[in-house]
């Protein structure tokens, strides 16, 4: 079986409203849920600044892989490196989300670092022989990235192959909701160590940062403020929900004022030591002045080294990204377009993401690209589902990242804002994930007990865990085996996916599901009751 990659308009394409303003754009929007749907165009000036604030918020999550990475690659005191990183890392990024939503799904989701690559990449970069030697030096000529980049371009084949082969759409037709529901509600209840580890920098600064987000994004959702416009030869007054479309925007620029206003009157804690002081404005200012105008791509050095530890963090991925699709397809509108997502979509949207992870290896990121799950809660907050956005926000990633400057100012944001915006968009994943669940009987005994068991009495939770906790129990004799075996058992999302995979498939009582029916006569309400996995006592 092969993938077809090429889209049938008559398909999955409806007629396009190119909304002049945002009031076509509310009319127009799938049972008024939405201010965008997938198809809709906004207007241009409204496609900036929406994808600025795609841009904002992936930065966060982001940001968070350069910097993890510092550390390891030997520049944590090197804040030029530093910035180089992470603009290399966003412009490569931009690319892989441009990829995606014209080539690949064509759903409204952006493409980012991910955290799978990340386990793989520090058991490379603990070996001896890549210790740091005491002095830093810039990525791209460390040979420590090196082997890092050689190692995800040949594992990025994987997935490449993957979905070009259509694997992964023979696989889709066993992958039910309580696979998929585990995967991503993992997802979200990993990140909130992050969040939590963030946010605990000041707790009043990141509890601010949530309810600001809060207040824009629900209770004053419905409030319209005036703006005025040019439109057919004079002055217009229109109506917008600013407050709804920039409710993630609006409170993290609003924790970081009140930052810089507390840091401006010396209200915070001036010692490293002391509590609160992560929360000023003023600690990585030094990065903006260390960094270079204008971005440098390096070269590329190719070779094969640590690659079956990259192939988990693939896998990892992979199972990862097919959740996103089916997360963001209902929350973009898709699904009033097509039983949101089709095969040869799948197949097609995986197959671009081993391209972006061969892209993140030739530019040498230290890291692959995946689809965001933060991103894609962003979806239910904003309720902006356009694919044209998410195109925008991928030209502004390509046009920011070749600057340095300008992405060494965002790594002046305090910890808790950040943590503040985390801890709100990581549990909207984890809602996203349950909400799968809509399609499953929750009073079968059958279906409590694969939920429970993959997402938390078991698999999801405890393996994971005790893995962590004891990195040196698997002993195989096989270096590359062990390591192997430990990021399969330490990737949270993967296990719990695998076991709700496994159960609900040899459990008996599943009535078959199938997300994608091949009978295309078949009504989208018909396909969907067809799906649902009743297992009934």
């Amino acid at each position: 079986m092969t993938s077809d990659c090429s889209h049938d308009p008559e398909k999955i394409v409806i007629a396009d409203p190119h909304a002049d303003s945002l009031e076509e754009g509310l009319d127009s929007s799938p049972e008024g849920n939405l201010i965008y749907s997938i198809n809709d165009h906004p207007p241009w000036y409204l496609c900036i600044l929406l994808g600025f604030q795609r841009y904002i918020l992936a930065f966060g999550g982001i940001l968070a892989i350069p910097l993890i990475l510092a550390e390891p690659l030997c520049i944590k005191e090197n804040h030029a490196a530093k910035s180089q990183l992470i603009s290399t890392i966003f412009f490569v990024s931009g690319m892989s989300t441009l990829l995606q939503t014209t080539l690949g799904t064509r759903l409204p989701i952006l493409q980012g670092g991910t955290f799978t690559f990340i386990t793989p990449t520090l058991a490379i970069l603990a070996l001896p022989k890549w210790r740091c030697p005491g002095t830093s030096a810039t990525p791209h000529l460390n040979a420590t990235n090196s082997a890092i980049q050689r190692s995800i371009l040949v594992a990025s084949m994987l997935q490449l192959v993957l979905g070009l082969s259509g694997l992964v759409g023979l696989v889709l037709r066993f992958i039910g909701p309580l696979a998929i529901a585990p995967t991503i509600n993992l997802i979200g209840l990993l990140l909130f160590i992050q969040a939590g580890q963030k946010s605990g920098a000041h707790w009043g600064i990141a509890a601010l940062t949530v309810c600001l987000i809060l207040l824009f994004s629900q209770y004053l959702s419905k409030v319209n403020l005036p703006l005025i416009a040019y439109k057919d030869k004079k002055w217009k007054i229109f109506h917008y929900p600013l407050f709804k479309l920039f409710s993630a925007l609006f409170g993290m620029c609003g924790a970081w004022l009140v930052c810089f206003l507390l840091t401006y009157f010396n209200a915070l804690p001036s010692s490293p030591n002391e509590y609160g002081y992560m929360a000023r404005t003023d600690i990585n200012l030094d990065a903006v002045k260390s960094a270079a105008w204008f971005y440098d791509s390096g070269v590329c050095r190719l070779s094969v080294s640590s690659v079956l530890g990259m192939m988990a963090g693939v896998l990892a991925s992979t199972m990862e990204s097919i959740g996103d699709y089916y997360a963001c397809a209902p929350l973009s509108g898709a699904e009033h377009v097509t039983p949101p997502p089709p095969t040869h979509a799948i197949n097609c949207g995986i197959a671009v993401e081993g391209v972006g992870c061969i892209l993140a290896a030739l530019w040498s990121t230290g890291n692959g690209t995946t689809s965001y799950s933060q991103n894609i809660a962003a979806l239910g907050i904003t309720r902006v589902g356009s694919r044209l956005v998410l195109q925008t926000a991928g030209l502004l990633m390509i046009i920011l990242g070749l600057f340095g400057k300008f992405s060494a100012v965002f790594i002046t944001i305090p910890d808790p804002v950040i943590g503040g915006m985390f801890l709100v968009m990581f549990g909207m994943v984890a809602a996203v994930g349950i909400s799968n669940l809509q399609y499953v009987d929750l009073n079968s005994s059958r279906n409590l007990l694969i939920l429970g068991f993959s997402v938390s009495t078991f698999s999801g939770l405890v393996l994971p865990t005790w893995f962590h906790s004891n990195p040196g129990m698997i002993k195989t004799g096989i270096k590359e085996l062990d390591q192997l075996i430990m990021i399969l058992f330490t990737t949270h999302m993967f296990i719990g996916g695998f076991f709700g995979f496994v159960l609900d498939n040899t459990i008996p009582g599943k009535v078959v599901f199938q997300w994608m029916i091949s009978d295309e006569s078949s009504s989208a309400e018909e396909r969907r009751r067809r799906s649902i996995s009743s297992g009934k006592k």
